[in-house]
C-alpha cells in the first residue's frame, strides 16, 4: 500500500509539471486597481516625475474599482477634473486623512478620467476605463510558452492567439542576457527559439515575451494591439524538463510493477 501511495504521488507531481508547462499567460481583466498617494507629495516636486499618485495611470474595466491609499502624512483629495478647469463631477473624495483610503466603482463609460488634489494642485493622475478584449479575440495577445531541455539548451516554443504578432523574446540567466531575438509569427501563430544554456546548469532562466504590435512586418505604421508591452513571462530551470520526464517514466513503471504484483492486470 505504501508503494502504491508513493507511485500515486509521483504521477500527481508529473501531471502538475505538465499542466504548469503548458498553461497560457495573458493579460488579466482590469477589475480593480490601486493607487498610492506618495509620501512627501504635499511638497512640490513629485509632479516632475509623475509620482505624486503612484502609479500615475491606472486602467480598469467599465464599473471596475480604483482604490487610493493616503500614504502621505498630509490630508489630500482625489478629485476628477484638472486644476486648470476645476472638478468635472465624476468623482471626489473630499479631504481624507493619512492612513485612510478612498474608492470609486462608478466609472461605467470608457475614456480617460484625469484627477488632481484640490489642496495640492500639482498632484495629478488619470484613470483609463476600457473594456477588456474578449478571450482569443480583439487585439488581446495571449501567449503559451512551452519549454524542453535538450543537449543544445532549452527549446522554447511560443503559441499565439493572433496571426501576425510581431514580438521580441528575451531570456536572462544570472542577470546576463542569453537570448534576445525579434520575430514575426506568421499564419501558423507559432515561434520557435533555442536558448543556448548548458543542460547541467541548474540556474533558472527568465523568459520574457514583448508584443511589438499586430500586423504585417512591412506595415509597421499600422500595427495594432499591445505595442512594446510584456505579454508573457516564465521561469525555467534547464534540467527541469528532463527531470520531469524521468519522474513520469519512473511513475509509470512503478504503477505497472505494483498493479502486476497485486494481480490487477496480468504480469508483463
Amino acid at each position: 500500500m505504501k508503494t502504491i501511495a508513493i507511485s500515486s504521488i509521483f504521477v500527481l507531481f508529473a501531471l502538475v509539471v505538465g499542466i504548469a508547462a503548458t498553461a497560457p499567460t495573458a493579460f488579466a481583466d482590469h477589475a480593480t486597481a490601486s493607487v498610492s498617494i506618495a509620501p512627501g507629495s504635499s511638497v512640490p516636486g513629485c509632479e516632475e516625475t509623475k509620482e505624486c499618485y503612484i502609479p500615475y495611470t491606472v486602467t480598469i474595466d467599465p464599473g471596475g474599482e480604483v482604490t487610493w491609499s493616503n500614504d502621505d502624512s498630509a490630508a489630500h483629495t482625489v478629485t476628477s477634473g484638472t486644476a486648470k478647469d476645476g472638478p468635472d463631477g465624476n468623482f471626489d473624495s473630499s479631504l481624507f486623512m493619512a492612513g485612510t483610503t478612498f474608492s470609486v466603482d462608478t466609472l461605467d463609460e470608457e475614456g480617460t478620467y484625469p484627477y488632481f488634489c484640490m489642496v495640492h494642485p500639482w498632484m495629478t493622475g488619470e484613470v483609463i476605463v476600457e473594456a477588456a478584449a474578449e478571450e482569443h479575440g480583439g487585439d488581446e495577445v495571449m501567449v503559451t510558452i512551452t519549454d524542453l531541455a535538450t543537449d543544445d539548451g532549452i527549446q522554447v516554443d511560443l503559441e499565439f492567439n493572433q496571426v501576425h504578432v510581431n514580438y521580441e523574446i528575451t531570456a536572462t540567466q544570472n542577470g546576463n542576457v542569453v537570448l534576445q531575438e525579434t520575430g514575426h509569427a506568421h499564419t501558423d501563430m507559432m515561434g520557435h527559439h533555442m536558448i543556448p544554456v548548458a543542460a547541467s546548469d541548474d540556474n533558472p532562466v527568465d523568459i520574457q515575451v514583448v508584443s511589438l504590435g499586430i500586423g504585417l512586418p512591412d506595415d509597421e505604421a499600422n500595427w495594432s494591439g499591445p505595442i512594446d508591452e510584456i505579454v508573457a513571462t516564465k521561469q525555467v530551470v534547464p534540467e527541469f524538463g528532463t527531470i520531469a520526464m524521468m519522474i513520469l517514466g519512473i511513475s509509470i513503471v512503478s504503477i505497472i510493477a505494483v498493479t502486476a504484483k497485486t494481480r490487477v492486470i496480468p504480469r508483463l
